[in-house]
């Protein structure tokens, strides 16, 4: 056997590895997003400012302002968006991605650069798999406890601006006030807690989110509490609720180290009903 015989074996088994591994990741992509499809109610509420009496003022604006009376509480979203992300600061790329948020269950982010490296991939509350040029891994992380807090954390933020119904007084939910301006909301599900600020507009528009998250993202690799958040506006109506169609977020957010890497327009949100997932 030759050597250029061996190498073209050997580059051939690695090649049937990585399209053996981009089948099977592709195949947990779909099954955890039908997942957090299912956690969908399939006789959902309505809301009623009612079931926000007891909470303080600051966190009945925030539901006054997101969610109209009337509107089924629909707790898992669709998300499509596009805008700039950064994997090296300050330098940014184009993203495109879809998302569903289905707090307290998970969530899946689907996303790829369009410009410049070609980057794309996926993060979950369980793993963070990236690859270039769709095959060569170059993230790969996640069945941790460090993941699974950081994740956690992510996915509590946002469903403060997309999914606020997940939000409403219930098990595993706590409210309380900062100030005549914020409001604090702490999730709660098994042994993962985490408490995120929500700032508002003096009509009840959360204008700022923040949190101190579990991450790694610092010169030392180490994962450790520090602060995360960032800024939401353009609101628009989306099925009774009034959401954020642009958002900027990143680490180290209300200190001079803050840089959002992640810039986002949103270009849909939907609250797919139970019934679809029957199709």
């Amino acid at each position: 056997m030759t050597l250029l015989t061996l190498l073209l074996g050997i580059l051939s088994v690695l090649l049937i590895f990585l399209l053996l591994l981009r089948y099977f990741d592709h195949g947990a992509e779909v099954r955890e997003w039908q997942r957090l499809l299912s956690k969908q109610p399939e006789h959902p509420a309505r809301f009623d400012p009612a079931m926000t009496a007891e909470l303080p003022e600051a966190a009945r604006r925030y539901f006054a302002y997101t969610i109209a009376p009337g509107t089924p509480l629909l707790r898992v979203a669709e998300i499509d968006m596009k805008g700039l992300f950064s994997l090296k600061p300050p330098e940014y790329l184009p993203m495109e991605a879809r998302q569903i948020l289905a707090l307290p269950h998970g969530f899946v982010w689907k996303m790829r650069l369009v410009g410049g490296l070609p980057v794309s991939g996926s993060d979950t509350g369980s793993w963070t798999r990236f690859r270039i040029l769709g095959l060569f891994p170059v993230a790969r992380a996640g069945g941790d406890t460090d993941h699974t807090r950081s994740a956690f954390g992510r996915y509590v933020i946002e469903a403060v601006f997309w999914t606020p119904a997940a939000l409403l007084p219930g098990e595993g939910i706590a409210w309380e006030a900062v100030s005549a301006s914020v409001a604090r909301v702490t999730v709660t599900r098994g042994e993962l807690s985490q408490s995120v600020d929500i700032t508002l507009g003096h009509d009840g528009q959360p204008i700022e989110v923040s949190m101190m998250r579990w991450s790694n993202a610092n010169p030392q690799k180490q994962y450790r509490l520090q602060p995360f958040g960032g800024t939401l506006s353009d609101f628009r109506d989306v099925s009774g609720y009034r959401l954020p169609f642009r958002v900027e977020g990143g680490n180290l957010f209300g200190t001079g180290g803050y840089f959002p890497f992640y810039k986002a327009e949103i270009t849909a949100i939907r609250f797919p009903l139970h019934t679809t997932l029957k199709n």
